[in-house]
């Protein structure tokens, strides 16, 4: 009796372990990859050297393009990119006969600022990531 109670406890668990996943099928949609990361700026970018054309090689056409007060050029870069996933409790399949939607996103931001001297030569740049 006692081993048929263990085993019925032990089966219980086990099926309320693997029910209560939640689940997030993976859409099939490729990810387009950029080249604007922080790594490829600080290892591409150097001030005082790397020119316009070679930026638009490396990022492609700005986003933005202005001039700052002292009337040099700058360029602005900015990639968003948005993670939503949905799916469905198991746990409450299991208990009250039904299931429960479930979903998560995430948000990210990454902007690039660059700024080129009179010779088109970058003089300065900044990065501004967050994720939330």
């Amino acid at each position: 009796m006692r081993k048929q109670y263990l085993y019925g406890v032990a089966t219980i668990f086990i099926a309320l372990v693997f029910a209560g996943c939640a689940t997030f099928p993976e859409s099939g949609e490729p990810v387009q990859k950029s080249n604007l990361t922080t790594g490829v700026v600080k290892k591409e970018i150097i001030k005082g050297k790397t020119n316009q054309t070679e930026v638009l090689r490396l990022f492609g056409a700005p986003n933005l393009v202005t001039k700052n007060r002292d009337n040099n050029e700058v360029w602005s870069y900015t990639k968003m990119s948005f993670d939503t996933k949905t799916g469905a409790d198991g746990m409450s399949l299991i208990l009250w006969g039904g299931s429960r939607a479930m979903s998560r996103a995430a948000t990210s931001s990454f902007d690039l600022i660059i700024e080129f001297n009179e010779d088109d030569i970058v003089k300065d740049y900044s990065i501004i990531s967050a994720t939330y």
